[in-house]
C-alpha cells in the first residue's frame, strides 16, 4: 500500500527492481548524472482480445513522484545488501547520493479514463536519466494493472447496457493493495460501487453491501432472517435467495417486503448469487410484479464478466444490476497489460538536441519507436477518433500534418487531414511536482464514458473488433527506418570482423 498509507508515503522509493538500483550506481559511476532520457511507456496489444484499452494509474504518477525519497532506513537497508561475489552491493559514496536525492523529471501522460491503442505513448519521462531509471518499475506497477482493471470494467459497464455494475473483488484481489487498485481503477471504468469500504474511505468511491449467505445460515428460517434484515436496514435492504432454495426465497422476500411496504417501507432489491440466472430472474420478476411489487430490483451475482452479461440479456434476463468480483478484480483471462518501458532518446550533459534511439531486437514484433514521441489523436466532425500518429517534433516536416504510416506495416498510409487534431499526453509532472493536470477520479470517471460514447461501434465489440488506425508521423517513421538500417549495417560489419 505504499501510495495510500500516509504513516510511510517515502517506501515507494525501495518499490523497485534491484537492477534499477545497480543502473543508477552504474550511471552515477561513468559520471552520467548530468545526461537526460526520454523514456516512454507503451504495450504492444489490447487486452481481452478487444479494440481498446482505457489509461488509468497516470493520476497517480505526481504522488508517486513528490513521495520519491529514500528515507535514512531504507539507506540502511540498502547499505545491508551484499553482492554475490562477497561485499557490499552499493558503494558509501553512492548511498549519500541517494540520501539526498529527489525526482526531478517532467512527466506527460495520458489522462485517465482517455482511451489509448497499442504501440502509442501512455507515458513519456524526461530528465536526468538516472531518475528515469530509478522510477520504471513503480510507475509500470501503477499503469500496468489499473488499466488493465479499467479496460476490463469498461468491458463489463458496456456489456451491462446502462445497468448499476459494482465492484465486489476484494477478497479475490491480489493483496490489501491490489484491492485497493481494482476498485480505484474499476470506479473510473465505470463501476458504480465497490464494496471495499477502504477503497471508499480513501479515494470517495460509493460503497455498496448488504448480508452473505452466512447471514441467513445463521438464523433457525430463511424467512427469520429475513425478517431480521429488514427491521436492521430497512433503507438498505437487499436480500440474497439463494442459500437454500432461490424458489422458496423468492416467497419469503415477497413476504418480508409486503410486511415493510405495512411499516412504510420497501425492500430495495433481491440478489441470486447461484444457478441459472436468467431462468431464476424471470422467475423472480414475474412473481415480484405479481404481488404488485414491481419496484424490486433484481440483482444478479456469481463469476459474472463481460461475456456472462451479455448472454444473460441476449436470454432476456430482467437484471437490474450486476455485482462482478473475482472476474474483474484478477482481470481473468488476462493477467497483465504487458507495458514496457523504453529508452527511445538521451542527450548527454551541454548538448541541446536529443539523440533519438530504438531497441530493434530480432522479432520486429518487439522493434521499439525512438523520438522524444507525443501524441495526436484525429476527430471527426461528430468528434469520433479516427486515427492517432505519433510525433517527433524534431523530425517532424509540417507539410505532412496529417498524414502517417501504419506502426507496424509501412505500406499502409493514413490521410487525416481536415480532420480536428489534438494533444492526447499531458503534463503530470513538471520539474518533480505533480501539475494537477488529471482531475479527480470523478472526472476521470466521465472521461472514461464519455471517451466510450464517442469510439466508434466496430471498435468498442468484443468479438474482432475493428483495428484502430495508429501511425507514425513520415518524418519519424523515416527516422526509425534509418536508424534499423543503421544498426543493422554495424552489426553486418561487426559480423565480418569476427
Amino acid at each position: 500500500m505504499s501510495l495510500t498509507d500516509r504513516t510511510v508515503p517515502t517506501d515507494v522509493a525501495l518499490n523497485t527492481d534491484l537492477y534499477e538500483l545497480t543502473m543508477a550506481q552504474g550511471f552515477w559511476e561513468a559520471g552520467m548524472t548530468d545526461t537526460h532520457g526520454a523514456f516512454t511507456v507503451f504495450f504492444r496489444e489490447n487486452p481481452f482480445g478487444g479494440g481498446y484499452t482505457i489509461a488509468c494509474g497516470t493520476g497517480q504518477i505526481a504522488d508517486l513522484v513528490e513521495n520519491f525519497k529514500f528515507a535514512p532506513d531504507s539507506i540502511e537497508y540498502l547499505r545491508s545488501l551484499e553482492a554475490p561475489g562477497g561485499g557490499p552491493m552499493f558503494k558509501e559514496e553512492f548511498l549519500d547520493y541517494l540520501a539526498g536525492f529527489s525526482i526531478d523529471l517532467d512527466i506527460y501522460a495520458v489522462q485517465e479514463g482517455d482511451i489509448v491503442f497499442p504501440r502509442e505513448p501512455l507515458v513519456r519521462v524526461q530528465g536526468p536519466i538516472i531518475a528515469c531509471q530509478l522510477i520504471e518499475t513503480a510507475l509500470l506497477n501503477l499503469v500496468n494493472f489499473q488499466s488493465l482493471v479499467a479496460t476490463k470494467t469498461a468491458r463489463v459497464v458496456q456489456a451491462a447496457e446502462g445497468h448499476a455494475v459494482s465492484d465486489f473483488g476484494l477478497r479475490r484481489a491480489q493483496g490489501p493493495d491490489g484491492g485497493l487498485a481494482v476498485a480505484r481503477a474499476s470506479y473510473i471504468g465505470g463501476a458504480s460501487s465497490t464494496s471495499n469500504v477502504l477503497a471508499g474511505k480513501i479515494y470517495g468511491i460509493p460503497v455498496f453491501g448488504t448480508h452473505a449467505h452466512s447471514w441467513v445460515m445463521a438464523f433457525p428460517k430463511e424467512i427469520d432472517a429475513f425478517r431480521a434484515f429488514a427491521k436492521s436496514f430497512p433503507k438498505n435492504c437487499v436480500l440474497l435467495l439463494d442459500t437454500y432454495d432461490v424458489v422458496q426465497g423468492i416467497e419469503n422476500a415477497i413476504v418480508v417486503a409486503k410486511e415493510m411496504e405495512a411499516a412504510g417501507e420497501r425492500l430495495a432489491a433481491v440478489r441470486i448469487d447461484s444457478g441459472d440466472l436468467a431462468k431464476l430472474s424471470k422467475m423472480a420478476r414475474a412473481r415480484f410484479d405479481e404481488e404488485g411489487l414491481d419496484y424490486v430490483k433484481i440483482s444478479a451475482s456469481n463469476d459474472l464478466d463481460e461475456y456472462t452479461i451479455q448472454s444473460l440479456f441476449a436470454q432476456g434476463a430482467p437484471i437490474d444490476s450486476f455485482g462482478v468480483g473475482t472476474k474483474l478484480a484478477t482481470c481473468d483471462p488476462q493477467p497483465s497489460l504487458g507495458g514496457v518501458y523504453k529508452l527511445s532518446a538521451y542527450k548527454s550533459a551541454g548538448q541541446s538536441q536529443w539523440q533519438p534511439t530504438m531497441k530493434l531486437s530480432e522479432m520486429a514484433y518487439k522493434r521499439t519507436i525512438p523520438g522524444v514521441q507525443r501524441l495526436v489523436r484525429y476527430r471527426d466532425a461528430a468528434g469520433v477518433p479516427i486515427g492517432d500518429v505519433i510525433i517527433d517534433d524534431e523530425y517532424r516536416d509540417p507539410s505532412q500534418d496529417g498524414f502517417a504510416v501504419n506502426v507496424l506495416d509501412a505500406d499502409t498510409v493514413y490521410d487525416f487531414r481536415g480532420a480536428e487534431a489534438s494533444d492526447v499526453l499531458v503534463p503530470m509532472v513538471l520539474g518533480g511536482k505533480g501539475t494537477g493536470e488529471n482531475g479527480t477520479i470523478a472526472q476521470a470517471r466521465q472521461r472514461c464514458r464519455d471517451a466510450m460514447m464517442y469510439l466508434d461501434a466496430a471498435t468498442r465489440r468484443f468479438l474482432n473488433p475493428q483495428l484502430y488506425p495508429v501511425g507514425l508521423e513520415p518524418g519519424l517513421s523515416s527516422l526509425r527506418s534509418q536508424l534499423a538500417r543503421e544498426e543493422r549495417e554495424r552489426a553486418s560489419h561487426s559480423e565480418r570482423r569476427i
